[in-house]
């Protein structure tokens, strides 16, 4: 891969070398771009050395446009370090240096920053709503926590190891779902009682929503079918389609899954809808309760079950409460699954809602795989690893 790695001027900028030493030895083609202030803390001869090529700092010395050329050069563009400052620029579509033109210019490629700074900086309001905002654009932030900086005695926060940054930009040179197309399920359906009420449930669609950044992170195209939620998306690789229904689901689902290399339906589908829909707000009847008939939907994981061709992976969710991996283990076997991922609402932290999970990956041929309380971020490249490694 040809990599691009930007530098800024923070005192982390001292790591650059290493990170730029990594990714050499792992094959691929290193490019650095560096503020002026990072060249304070680390010298051009030094990145030029363990790059093997020329480093672009200035934008406007050779009188060409530097960043263009060195973005069609590129295949991702990672920062490291990343301060606040040039987080900032991004976020406000500032380009007046050599590194934050070319970020701008790399639009529609990935890009990686690992944030660093002191932690009173990382937690301020506008810092948090610049790294969102990136976040939501498909910028990945690697961090200990993923972008959370950890704070020591000394209160300053780190950037991650040159290792971990690492292991991160080459993620998805080992999954093999780079080129491939994947479908992938969010969030809850409703199913209408009147043109007001509906029978839902507590899903917030997180979990989904990661899986789809995590393929599309490794190179996938993805497909994401969600359930009304708040949450948002922006990638250049993944393509969402908004419903209401079980059954809108299920068209949307057996219509693209044909077309994809696999699925993971993480969706909290209802199991059943109420068997008629007032098209007007039903009132209430003196002191007679309401009485719904329910009628069941159809069984979308079944379904693609059966559709399921030998070149294609289908991987399920399972939320359990009782004999957990049992049921779990019936379901993949039932369904004609690839793999299983089982939740327990038991574990304290995982389940609908939160930001963390905990699960037990099950597989067709017996493996099984089990993760501690992650972020849902952390749990989802976890799956996307063990799916596709």
């Amino acid at each position: 891969m040809k990599i691009v790695v930007g530098i800024t001027g923070g005192i982390a900028a001292y790591k650059a070398p290493e990170l730029v030493r990594l990714l050499k030895k792992a094959g691929h083609e290193v490019r650095c771009a560096a503020t002026g202030h990072a060249l304070e803390f680390v010298t051009r001869v030094t990145l030029e050395t363990v790059s093997g090529a020329p480093i672009y700092s200035d934008l406007f010395a050779s009188g060409r446009t530097e960043h263009i050329s060195l973005k069609d050069w590129g295949e991702m563009l990672v920062v490291a370090p990343a301060t606040a400052n040039i987080i900032g620029k991004v976020a406000g579509g500032i380009a007046d240096d050599a590194l934050s033109t070319l970020l701008l210019a790399f639009s529609g490629k990935p890009i990686i920053m690992a944030p660093a700074m002191n932690c009173e900086i990382w937690a301020h309001p506008a810092v948090q709503r610049n790294v969102a905002l990136l976040k939501s654009w498909g910028i990945r932030m690697v961090g200990p926590e993923e972008g959370e900086l950890a704070c020591g005695v000394s209160g300053v926060g780190r950037m991650a190891e040159p290792t971990l940054i690492a292991d991160a930009i080459c993620q998805g040179e080992r999954l093999k779902v780079k080129g491939e197309r994947w479908l992938v399920t969010a969030g809850p359906t409703y199913e209408r009682i009147d043109s007001v009420r509906f029978i839902g449930n507590y899903s917030s669609g997180k979990m989904g929503f990661a899986l789809a950044q995590a393929l599309g992170d490794a190179g996938a195209d993805v497909e994401l079918v969600t359930g009304p939620t708040s949450l948002s998306i922006s990638h250049p690789r993944i393509h969402r389609t908004s419903i209401e229904s079980a059954r809108e689901m299920y068209a949307a689902a057996t219509e693209v899954f044909p077309h994809c290399n696999g699925a993971i339906l993480s969706a909290a589908v209802a199991d059943y809808r109420p068997s008629e829909c007032a098209d007007h707000k039903l009132k209430k009847n003196g002191s007679e309760g309401m009485h719904l008939d329910l009628v069941q939907n159809p069984d979308i994981l079944a379904t693609l079950g059966n559709m399921k061709t030998s070149g294609q992976t289908l991987v399920g969710f399972a939320l359990e409460t009782d004999n957990e991996e049992a049921n779990a283990q019936r379901k993949l076997e039932k369904k004609n699954l690839d793999y299983i991922v089982l939740n327990s609402l038991r574990d304290k932290g995982a389940g609908f809602g939160v930001d963390t999970n905990k699960v037990t990956i099950l597989s067709r041929d017996g493996k099984r795989r089990e993760s501690p309380l992650l972020s849902k971020k952390e749990v989802a490249h976890l799956i996307v690893e063990t799916i596709t490694a």
